[in-house]
């Protein structure tokens, strides 16, 4: 029997969550229950992998069980970009091996795919789910050097974009602060928590049974079943797909493979029209950094108000749990981005700070496949869980179902996440790395 004995903390409040309507009462699992597919986790895997296998085995039952509410977890606390081109945070530029680069592009943007035809039959919202593209956005010469070189690798590959100069970048955005950009038209933005709960309204409305407030406690193979265990119920399922990313350390997987690490975020206030106008430029856009370690920024309108979201920081913590104190330290790092970029709203508070997790492997790469007879793991998206998340759970299921496809052969045929050295040791490598990279930023971050 495995026992789980503990539970990622993601510190700060959901505010993608927040900023919406409350939700219905959860629904935890109470008593015993037989089905023929359990889904462990409610993120963007296991709502992806119980899409699937509702497409695959349209009369099977399944059943997801998932901690907390609905994107309460890191599935709404992200900065909510679906991104198809490559984007690999250890780079300088995003970029890597031409070939390399062009499979991550089919797979990335089979998953997309996946995602909009989910957006559209279960009628969400252009505010959930927007097809718009996104901009990599430079604030220093550097990192224009950064966009330069990403955007001619991009033209190797026979991808589009468009650069923007800094005017084009101050109409957008309404500060001057950035010096240009590159526009690329494939990346979906996402209001993470709208998405996430639509998908799992649409799935519900499929007969999946999706159950929240509900933590497995213990998962046992008996015979030709597995039984998972909650605080007020159980699960009975030939096959279980699990899909709780760095959290599978938790269940006895991956061990000394998964790198462990928290990003922070920040949302203003909802703007008044006098800041509304102060600021100037588009009312909805988003921006990646030119260098991986800068920091990302929203601008978004709609459900909530006018608001500016920022996201930077990354701190690595091998206990998957970054407490208060943590995000109380990487506030004034937040808010400093947030001033320098925006100074005519001086004055302008953030309402929310919030951290929440990201599981990466040494070698970027998943932690896929079937790690016991019946159970397949959907973890370590590298810290691209929209699109890489969605993806994997897609492939497990595929991989539970035997469905053979040239998407899931390719995706399989990824390298095993690569041995870390001891806990310590990869926490103080890991760390110096990243502050590194922060300072070679600079301001970028």
């Amino acid at each position: 029997m495995i026992r789980i004995t503990r539970l990622p903390s993601d510190p700060g409040p959901a505010a993608w969550n927040v900023i919406l309507p409350s939700q219905d009462a959860a629904m935890p699992l109470v008593g015993s229950q037989r089905a023929d597919w359990l889904v462990i986790g409610a993120g963007f895997a296991g709502l992806s992998a119980a899409r699937r296998l509702r497409q695959l085995r349209p009369e099977d039952r399944i059943v997801v069980l998932e901690a907390r509410r609905i994107a309460e977890g890191p599935a709404g606390r992200n900065s909510g970009f679906m991104i198809d081109l490559p984007h690999d945070l250890a780079s300088e530029d995003y970029g890597g091996a031409a070939e390399s680069d062009r499979r991550e592009i089919e797979r990335n943007r089979a998953a997309i795919t996946f995602a909009a035809d989910m957006a559209h039959e279960y009628g969400l919202s252009r505010e959930a789910f927007d097809p718009c593209g996104k901009i990599n956005a430079a604030a220093t010469e550097r990192g224009l050097a950064h966009t330069r070189h990403y955007a001619d690798h991009l033209t190797m590959l026979g991808e589009p974009s468009e650069r923007l100069d800094a005017a084009a970048m101050r109409a957008l955005t309404g500060t001057d602060y950035y010096l240009g950009g590159l526009r690329t038209p494939g990346a979906v933005l996402l209001q993470p928590a709208l998405y996430m709960r639509g998908i799992a309204a649409g799935l519900a409305a499929e007969n999946v049974a999706i159950h929240e407030n509900s933590p497995v406690i213990a998962l046992e193979r008996r015979g030709d079943l597995w039984h998972a265990t909650t605080p007020e119920g159980d699960v009975s399922a030939p096959a279980t797909i699990l899909a709780v990313n760095g959290h599978a350390n938790s269940f006895g997987f991956w061990k000394r493979r998964l790198i462990h690490t928290y990003t922070y975020g920040a949302m203003t206030r909802a703007l008044t029209p006098d800041e509304t106008s102060r600021l100037g430029g588009q009312p909805r856009w988003a921006m990646t950094p030119a260098d991986p370690m800068g920091t990302t920024v929203r601008r978004i309108s709609g459900t909530g108000g006018n608001r500016l979201v920022v996201r930077n920081r990354f701190t690595v913590d091998p206990g998957l749990s970054a407490n208060g104190r943590r995000l109380r330290g990487v506030r004034r790092g937040l808010d400093r981005a947030f001033a320098a970029r925006f100074p005519m709203l001086e004055g302008v508070a953030m309402e929310y700070y919030w951290g929440g997790a990201l599981c990466l492997s040494w070698n970027n790469v998943p932690a896929f496949g079937e790690v016991e007879p019946r159970l397949f793991s959907a973890v370590c998206q590298n810290g691209l869980g929209t699109v890489k998340g969605t993806l994997a759970g897609m492939m497990a299921a595929e991989l539970a179902c035997n469905t053979g496809s040239n998407l899931l052969a390719d995706f399989r045929d990824q390298p095993a996440p690569r041995t870390l050295p001891p806990d310590l040791l990869t926490r103080l490598g890991a760390t110096a790395r990243i502050r590194w990279q922060e300072r070679q930023a600079g301001r970028e971050f």
